[in-house]
């Protein structure tokens, strides 16, 4: 089960680092330039959110391995395919909060004065945007992580996501949903280990979540 538990934290935090930066950089984009571009990468993102997850992880799974060229195969079934799967969906929450922090700081006094001396777009979002940005995302990206496990763990239990002999907390209470009667802690401890990492995860947000609250001065 600990082994399991590896396997399903490492898929739940490359899902979360890999989506909060690809959610960070639509939602930075999106927000700071507006017009246009803006409409299109909502849209986008409006897309990707409306996605049914479980279908559409299901159909990917099945396709087994992808060949990609001179950086050999990818298993699409194993952690890193899942990871990669996984990140593809998850990061249209975060591109929305970083979204709206962006359109909120463009218009802030540090942000003209920085245009206003000849700072370049890309810097003015990397050095002053994206900092002040810090705390949301971070409060996102633990949400990520919980919804992560849910997912990976639902996904591996019906079959569709990590596969034996690789264990995960939900391929181990796939296997031992037939035999509750005579070994019932087989399925109380995985399922447990999921409930108190997803309960864990949700409270140190909450925790960062009231951290980051007073701190409503912007860092120019």
């Amino acid at each position: 089960m600990l082994h399991g538990g590896q396997v399903s934290l490492k898929v739940a935090l490359g899902v979360a680092i890999l989506s909060t930066v690809l959610g960070v950089v639509i939602g930075a984009l999106a927000g700071f330039y507006r017009g246009w571009l803006d409409g299109l990468l909502m849209r986008f993102t409006d897309l990707w959110i409306a996605l049914p997850a479980l279908p559409f992880l299901a159909v990917a799974v099945s396709i087994g391995t992808v060949d990609l060229g001179v950086f050999g195969s990818l298993d699409l079934g194993g952690p890193l395919g899942i990871t990669l799967l996984l990140s593809c969906l998850l990061w249209g929450s975060v591109a929305r909060v970083v979204r709206g922090a962006t359109l909120a700081l463009r218009e802030q006094e540090f942000v003209e004065a920085a245009r206003a001396i000849g700072a370049s777009n890309a810097r003015i979002i990397m050095r002053h945007v994206v900092p002040n940005c810090l705390g949301p995302i971070v409060v996102t990206a633990t949400l990520v992580v919980a919804e992560a496990i849910l997912v990976e763990t639902t996904l591996s239990f019906l079959g569709f996501g990590i596969q034996p002999p690789t264990p995960s907390w939900g391929n181990l209470l796939s296997d031992s949903i037939g035999t509750v009667e005579d070994w019932w802690w087989l399925t109380v401890f995985p399922g447990l280990a999921i409930f108190l990492t997803v309960l864990a995860v949700n409270f140190v947000g909450d925790g960062l979540r009231d951290a980051f609250a007073p701190r409503r001065g912007l860092r120019p």
